[in-house]
């Protein structure tokens, strides 16, 4: 792997970047979210830059394909834009602890009024929580192996499939975001804009899926 001095700067220098493109990004749409509650205007300004960002980070493989360029095991640029969509995540799913309720346990289960034997919540609350928790396990996952030694030590194929977790994280997100959208009656903008970036992120990876068909059958 790369470990010259140049390399290293520009790699701090595209993390500066995507650490500010996240940052203002996160802001921006914090500042459009109509509420009094800083709390919320962050989780909600968060919630859309992370799916943006795991959006860019899912569509370089088939831009690639498109572009008939080499599609690696792994890239600078994917993995970077995927650790930084990962922290974006982390940080919404901290903030979105602190808006509905005032024990992180309720979010999960009920600590009064449920039944004694099951206490795991079964509502759509419930749902939107757990499929959200399912999504945070897989980027931290896929955060704690972003680097050349995971690479190394787990080996290509093994790295390869748990990073591909994140094609089972995605539909789970969707429903996670859906949820909400309906549980707090989001106005319709915000429904449209969520709608409109989980639908170009399916368009953009069936693309890339029939473009790698056909090269497949021309080979």
């Amino acid at each position: 792997m790369p470990s010259d001095r140049a390399y290293r700067v520009r790699r701090i220098r595209r993390h500066v970047g995507l650490g500010l493109a996240s940052v203002a990004l996160t802001v921006a749409m914090s500042a459009i979210v109509p509420s009094p509650n800083l709390v919320f205007r962050l989780s909600m300004g968060s919630a859309y830059a992370g799916l943006a960002l795991v959006g860019i980070s899912l569509a370089i493989g088939p831009w690639n394909v498109v572009r008939r360029k080499p599609n690696p095991v792994s890239t600078d640029l994917r993995r970077d834009i995927g650790i930084w969509a990962a922290v974006v995540a982390l940080f919404h799913v901290g903030v979105g602890l602190q808006v509905h309720m005032r024990s992180m346990w309720e979010y999960f289960f009920y600590l009064s009024g449920g039944s004694p034997r099951l206490p795991i919540r079964r509502d759509a609350f419930g749902l939107a929580n757990y499929t959200g928790l399912a999504v945070t396990v897989i980027l931290v996952v896929m955060l704690a192996t972003s680097n050349h030694l995971s690479l190394r030590s787990i080996g290509a194929r093994r790295w390869k499939a748990i990073h591909r977790s994140i094609y089972v994280g995605f539909p789970l997100l969707v429903v996670h975001g859906a949820l909400y959208q309906l549980l707090e009656r989001r106005q319709l903008p915000f429904v449209l804009l969520f709608g409109a970036m989980s639908v170009l992120i399916v368009v953009v990876q069936l693309v890339g899926a029939y473009r790698s068909c056909m090269s497949a059958r021309r080979s």
